[in-house]
């Protein structure tokens, strides 16, 4: 999608995807080394009764997503950040998640006419709708071209 789509309360949803348990523990045991995420037999005595996605495997599943369904031809260049992330809920082996997405507020800056800049709302669910993911990103879009490789002054 382009900068222009993107409009304040625009609502967007992507997927479903499931999670695999092999994904869960192939990412944990690069990125998040934790038994309750690599390994299953242990983690069914542990705290959550099972094997669950570390967030940051959660945070990867949305940004795929959004990749896919939102940014893929699109200017988007960049992040600054997050105003938050929460973990509400754990993702479990064979979930099936759904990404809902809201545009809170999609500007051109002021002082970068180039630049746009979109605030927004991603809400990742699991099949009885529980939200497991709740973050508000800000993303920014090169509005002279997404082959630029550096930003205008």
């Amino acid at each position: 999608m382009k900068f222009a789509e993107l409009q304040q309360g625009r609502r967007i949803e992507a997927g479903p995807t499931r999670v695999l348990a092999a994904e869960i523990i192939e990412f944990a045991r690069k990125f998040d080394n934790q038994w309750f995420h690599t390994d299953p037999l242990r983690a069914e005595s542990g705290a959550w009764s099972g094997l669950i996605a570390s967030g940051f495997h959660t945070c990867s599943i949305a940004m795929h997503m959004v990749a896919e369904t939102i940014l893929e031809g699109s200017e988007s260049y960049a992040s600054p950040g997050l105003a938050y992330v929460k973990w509400p809920h754990p993702v479990r082996p064979d979930d099936l998640l759904t990404l809902h997405v809201e545009v809170l507020e999609a500007k051109v800056s002021i002082s970068k006419p180039w630049l746009g800049v979109i605030r927004w709302r991603w809400q990742l669910v699991n099949q009885d709708a529980i939200t497991v993911l709740d973050l508000e990103a800000t993303s920014l879009f090169n509005l002279h071209g997404a082959a630029l490789a550096v930003p205008p002054e």
